[in-house]
């Protein structure tokens, strides 16, 4: 085997032992900085209005909210964790954790997916339609599964 493909091969099996995060890497984004397949993600869900404070490979940090990506076991999706006083879900294989009290404009929210409200007792989170009525509202503490076509905005509280 040359050298070039023991290169190759050696490079392929570091990432799949790393964990693979050559694959949550992308190329330079216009202005020269690097952009996650998880920020994509969490941009286009966001309507691309909010403005990350913090990106790693493994999470977008906005004020007041936390990307990353779901765990891929049914078992913890179910039984989704969610610090208290966070209103926490799973969209389309995306974990949303928010913790500060705006509304947050969404977008590309379809399917079904758990949540959890672990808010204080009685904090009521609100899901809007695109005209801005309440499309549903949840009130701390609940967990369950929700219908996220079509939900527009968010106000956790």
């Amino acid at each position: 085997m040359n050298t070039f493909k023991s290169a190759a091969l050696l490079v392929a099996a570091t990432a799949l032992v790393a964990g693979s995060s050559v694959a949550a890497t992308a190329a330079p984004g216009p202005d020269g900085t690097r952009v996650t397949s998880l920020q994509k993600t969490a941009e286009r869900m966001l309507g691309g209005d909010a403005e990350p404070v913090r990106v790693t490979a493994d999470a977008v940090r906005y004020d007041g909210l936390t990307v990353t990506r779901a765990p891929r076991d049914k078992a913890s999706t179910k039984a989704l964790s969610c610090a208290y006083g966070h209103l926490c879900m799973v969209v389309n294989g995306t974990k949303f954790d928010f913790y500060k009290c705006q509304t947050w404009k969404l977008s590309n929210w379809t399917g079904d997916g758990p949540f959890t409200n672990n808010q204080t007792p009685g904090t009521v989170a609100r899901f809007y339609n695109q005209d801005g009525s309440v499309r549903w509202t949840s009130t701390a503490y609940e967990s369950g599964t929700a219908t996220w076509d079509p939900i527009w905005y968010l106000r956790p509280c």
